[in-house]
């Protein structure tokens, strides 16, 4: 069995499919270990894998409130920062060095470092790849990552793998990887069984209204609050009931409710998306994958226009499983959009048909086989072997 260093940042729905991989990987007995932040020690370590803490990459947190323009300075400097290459570097000495490196696709100094070693080489991607090589990567991030020698574009395409950890009929990307690019399908911690889900309504008391989830992100973001009063209002005079997830930012005394909705700061998805009939959401990846995978149609409101949310919102529209409005939607509008994916419809089929798509695959096992395809005698090398000029990025 081999040894397997994973690099990971805290970043919210970018942690579950990597942990998802290295569960997988430790219990087909390969010794694991995760590189992160500290405050991702307890998530790591409840799965079983031992975790290492950066001890040269800067301090960060993806909660807590701050400015737009705080944010966007501190997301620079996270993703384009050498340190965690020095990390990766120390933990490539001495009895315990690892046989591979899995590393989180933004990582970018640690990915470069990985490629560098001449080890088998593994970048993860978490959302669309069309999200993360267009607009992430033309962006702020990748014009400053260039700057600084880390273009993301050869980066990945020096990695002997590049795993999509998505599904590929909704990322606009889909239709075109790369040679050294796999598709796993979305990684999520407990895989719901591929039994089909009924579209029609979802089961309820006799008498009882269809609910709605409504979860707008753990991490907090700077329209949050106006966006979730928004939707609460606009649910308040349906005959619906309401469940709200706040997040641990926003403290659910800033907002009015009505006598429909309960709201909660910390909320298990899958106690309500079972038995729910609606997701209202700002277009998380991980939310928006687990929502499909229990048939559920969509309204998005994305938070911040420089993240996916956006492009994953348009994603579940364009496949007929919900509805993408503007971060300033009025409760007219989402009232409006609520009403016409609560009853059945198209919608619901559509969501229940993306949702089998989803169900059918185990993302986790398929990230866990191509990795270990890299670490058999003989492996095809198709990343690191055809990018020899690493150091002209």
């Amino acid at each position: 069995m081999a040894r397997i260093l994973a690099v990971t940042w805290d970043g919210g729905g970018n942690v579950p499919p990597l942990l998802g991989i290295t569960t997988r990987l430790s219990e087909r007995g390969h010794e694991v270990r995760a590189l992160g932040h500290a405050t991702q020690r307890d998530a790591v370590e409840a799965t079983g894998v031992a975790f290492v803490p950066y001890r040269h990459a800067r301090p960060w947190s993806a909660t807590g409130r701050t400015s737009n323009l705080r944010r966007s300075r501190d997301f620079l400097a996270m993703f384009t920062e050498a340190g965690p290459a020095r990390d990766v570097a120390d933990e490539l000495e001495g009895p315990r060095a690892p046989d591979l490196l899995l590393v989180d696709g933004m990582r970018l100094s640690a990915l470069r470092a990985a490629v560098r070693s001449g080890l088998p080489s593994v970048a993860l991607l978490h959302t669309f790849r069309r999200y993360v090589t267009h607009d992430w990567a033309r962006g702020p991030v990748g014009l400053l990552a260039t700057l600084r020698g880390l273009r993301p574009g050869p980066l990945w395409a020096a990695a002997d793998r590049v795993l999509v950890a998505t599904d590929r009929g909704l990322d606009p990307a889909g239709r075109d990887p790369s040679g050294n690019t796999r598709y796993t399908g979305p990684i999520q911690a407990d895989p719901i069984p591929a039994d089909p889900i009924h579209a029609d309504l979802r089961p309820s008391a006799p008498g009882a209204p269809p609910t709605v989830l409504v979860s707008m992100s753990t991490i907090f973001y700077p329209r949050q609050v106006t966006v979730l009063q928004n939707v609460l209002d606009a649910l308040a005079p349906l005959d619906v009931r309401v469940i709200a997830a706040t997040g641990p930012e926003v403290d659910p005394a800033e907002l009015r409710v009505g006598p429909n909705t309960e709201l909660h700061r910390h909320l298990s998805h899958d106690e309500v998306m079972p038995t729910a009939s609606l997701l209202i959401g700002h277009g998380g990846h991980a939310t928006a994958m687990r929502a499909l995978a229990h048939a559920l149609p969509i309204v998005t409101i994305p938070l911040d226009p420089h993240l996916d949310h956006q492009m994953i919102g348009t994603a579940v529209q364009e496949s007929g499983a919900g509805l993408v409005l503007t971060t300033g939607a009025s409760p007219v509008a989402i009232r409006d959009a609520a009403r016409s994916l609560i009853g059945g419809g198209p919608h619901r089929f559509a969501a229940a048909a993306v949702g089998a798509r989803i169900r059918a695959t185990d993302g986790a096992s398929a990230a866990a086989e191509e990795i270990e395809a890299l670490l058999r005698p003989g492996r095809a090398v198709t990343g690191a072997a055809a990018e020899p000029n690493l150091d002209r990025t």
